[in-house]
């Protein structure tokens, strides 16, 4: 899949920097300087900076990872409970991009490449994170108008939001809920805000970054293109 230049280029650069990199001629594609506004498959061409292979330069590593339910996402557990890095390869050190709690499963990206991870969990980046949650009870149009506009959680109110009901349950129902903030437990606070407590959660996209048919438990590299995805 082609994807413009500029984009490709933020794995090592800044997207300033990638543009004044293609101005000044210090790009090529498959051997012909590029141009602003080009576009290359990161999967079949070869773009080079400076001579030097793009999306090798930098030699970070990007890992999606099916996080399981009873699992902390901290290198260390005072109480000895499995983290997350039992799950992973033992000789890279990674940073965790955002937290899920013990409790949540689902996705959860890890790589070497702090510069990205701080981007991806700062606020003003308003990164949208897609959750599947289980909750008790159906809520009303009421209370689905009020998580959506925004709810007071410990003295703050929440940012606006997207929540849509997709499969009922013997009482409980599904939810679809996208949040462009990441606060501590947020989604469980909010749901126990209009009165149905979660009864599971599982974070299913960051981004556009989807955690598709990753079996619970498993971990995979991103492809070249899921890291300009997120890099974006």
């Amino acid at each position: 899949m082609e994807v413009r230049l500029q984009k490709l280029l933020t794995a090592v650069a800044s997207r300033r920097k990638a543009e004044a990199y293609i101005a000044d001629g210090r790009v090529t594609v498959n051997g012909a300087i590029a141009a602003l506004g080009a576009k290359a498959d990161p999967e079949r061409d070869e773009i080079l900076l400076d001579g030097q292979p793009v999306l090798r330069q930098s030699g970070h590593t990007y890992i999606m990872l099916h996080k399981p339910e009873g699992v902390v996402t901290t290198a260390h557990d005072p109480q000895g409970r499995r983290t997350v890095f039992d799950l992973l390869p033992k000789d890279t050190r990674l940073f965790t991009v955002g937290r899920l709690d013990y409790d949540s499963g689902g996705l959860l990206l890890l790589t070497t490449d702090g510069g990205l991870a701080q981007r991806l969990t700062h606020p003003s980046h308003e990164v949208k994170k897609t959750y599947i949650a289980r909750i008790n009870g159906l809520p009303d149009e009421a209370a689905l108008a009020a998580f959506r506009s925004g709810l007071p959680i410990e003295g703050r109110k929440t940012s606006p939001c997207e929540i849509t009901v997709i499969k009922k349950e013997s009482g409980d129902v599904r939810v679809r809920i996208t949040l462009r903030e990441g606060r501590n437990r947020q989604v469980r606070k909010m749901c126990d805000h209009i009165g149905h407590p979660v009864k599971s959660l599982k974070r299913v996209a960051v981004g556009e970054l989807k955690l598709g048919d990753l079996p619970k438990g498993e971990w995979r590299n991103l492809t070249a293109h899921e890291v300009q995805i997120i890099a974006e």
